[in-house]
């Protein structure tokens, strides 16, 4: 027979394991209430170095939000982005700006509420162009390519990721400044015409024409151009930054939620926006770093998108080119009116929108370690 100490020894595990099991049944009550209450953050990206910060904010500070549940959904291109959005299947979306204010034309319940990168965009010619620049020391690149324009039957194509696009616009004011115009149609009677060549396919687009001996260019997000120079594809020809100068970098890519999100779940939506931001803060010290930190952001970035190889990633966020940024994403009410402006002016959007009514400035951020992101 068992003892008074045998018993009340067997009385004190049973009470131990009722503690136990009461507590773990608690600690999940308590966590499956906590995530039920935290506000789904449903981002839409496209594959770029756009939205880099998305990525980077997603891998270190997603799981650690108090309100948002942040997730993260790839999209294969602007359309499909455009739909899913358009649709509710997400409430948030990365888009280029002028894409996003055809949009708001279109279906104005959303607003813009914070940037994603300034600069980003480069033109890549092919080996056809490179080596009549080759041929020539003294011809500059308009030149040859207005000559490969006129050489030729049709216009010369130049892809683009879509043609309401910042490409567009900054292809557009280029060959303006050339005293050159750009066709977004066939109808349109001009010696470059604008096609859509989803980014991950530009590459072989100039290949392929090269191949045919016929001259080509793509205006792409980056590292699309870099990509381009490692598969001796072609060559980067310049950046957008040296083509639509602006204080802090021109606008590109930009935030954009729904109004029922907004509505809904503000914190969460703040929540993360302010994790963007402070992605962004975190790329900017990595590439100037180097070394580790910027093997970490190599590493989140092939974790989303493998194709993007590493030696294309790092020459995008190479600090001496400084081809793209990811400070200052607080609203550029100014800095999206002068893309407005060029847009309509080059055909790329039917008219302008109210941007009053378009931005929410209330998802300006200030982070929290004193750094401003903004201003």
């Amino acid at each position: 027979m068992c003892s008074l100490a045998c018993m009340a020894q067997q009385e004190r595990r049973r009470a131990e394991r009722w503690v136990k099991g009461w507590l773990l049944s608690f600690a999940c009550v308590y966590s499956a209430f906590a995530h039920a209450e935290r506000v789904a953050v449903d981002a839409a990206y496209i594959p770029l170095a756009d939205h880099y910060a998305a990525l980077v904010a997603y891998e270190r500070y997603a799981a650690d939000m108090e309100y948002a549940d942040f997730r993260l959904h790839r999209m294969t291109n602007w359309d499909v982005l455009r739909a899913h959005f358009f649709e509710g299947k997400t409430n948030l979306a990365f888009a280029m700006s002028p894409l996003a204010m055809d949009m708001f034309r279109q279906q104005p319940d959303f607003r813009w509420v914070s940037l994603m990168h300034r600069d980003g965009n480069a033109l890549a010619v092919n080996q056809v162009i490179v080596d009549a620049l080759n041929a020539d020391d003294d011809l500059q690149l308009h030149q040859v390519l207005e000559s490969a324009a006129r050489s030729q039957r049709n216009p010369l194509r130049v892809g683009l990721p879509h043609l309401k696009s910042t490409h567009a616009v900054v292809l557009y004011k280029y060959l303006q400044d050339h005293g050159l115009g750009l066709a977004l149609s066939p109808e349109q009677d001009e010696l470059f015409l604008g096609v859509a060549v989803a980014p991950p396919k530009a590459p072989l687009f100039l290949h392929r024409e090269a191949v045919r001996g016929v001259p080509a260019a793509f205006e792409q997000s980056l590292p699309w151009a870099h990509v381009v120079e490692s598969m001796g594809y072609g060559e980067a020809a310049w950046y957008s930054k040296d083509v639509l100068p602006w204080p802090n970098g021109h606008v590109e890519c930009i935030a954009i939620a729904k109004d029922t999100l907004i509505a809904n779940g503000e914190p969460a939506l703040r929540e993360v926006i302010e994790a963007i931001h402070r992605a962004g803060d975190d790329i900017e010290q990595a590439r100037k770093e180097g070394g580790e930190a910027l093997d970490d952001v190599v590493r989140i970035v092939q974790k989303h998108i493998p194709e993007h190889t590493r030696e294309a990633i790092i020459a995008s966020l190479d600090p001496e080119l400084a081809v793209i940024n990811y400070h200052n994403l607080n609203l550029d009410p100014a800095g999206l009116e002068f893309i407005m402006r060029l847009a309509v002016e080059g055909g790329v959007l039917d008219g302008p929108i109210d941007l009053e009514a378009f931005a929410d400035k209330r998802f300006d951020i200030h982070l929290r370690d004193g750094a401003k992101s903004g201003h």
